[in-house]
């Protein structure tokens, strides 16, 4: 199936979208396990103070370095997405400017679907 630019770039402007609120969920979330990496370093702290056997304090701090280390890399993957974001935006803007002649072009004409169209319009600049 085809594709009219209007159904394009109305696609690429729900994709640039769909990345920015993936970015923002994903964010949210390493945000959240950056929480609960600090929540659990201060029960690591705590259970090791009431001489809690060393293995589960050491086995509590493991785990909050493993959280801490998940949420970097959810945070780094959601700036990733802001920057494929940007470059989707990007794409957008340009296809508008590239493409703002044909654009109005097309949506001035009758035609609605190619076997209406002349084919000396097809040529004219």
């Amino acid at each position: 199936m085809s594709k009219t630019y209007k159904q394009l770039l109305a696609d690429v402007t729900e994709l640039a979208h769909q990345v920015v609120r993936d970015a923002d969920a994903l964010r949210a979330w390493g945000q959240y396990i950056d929480t609960e990496a600090t929540d659990t370093a201060r029960i690591a702290d705590q259970i090791g103070g009431r001489r809690i056997d060393p293995d589960t304090v050491a086995e509590t701090r493991q785990l909050s370095q493993l959280l801490a280390g998940l949420s970097e890399q959810a945070i780094a993957y959601a700036s990733a997405g802001d920057t494929t974001a940007a470059a989707a935006r990007g794409a957008h803007q340009q296809a508008q400017a590239s493409h703002a002649q044909i654009r109005d072009a097309v949506n001035a004409s009758p035609a609605t679907n190619i076997h209406d169209v002349d084919h000396t319009w097809l040529t004219q600049e």
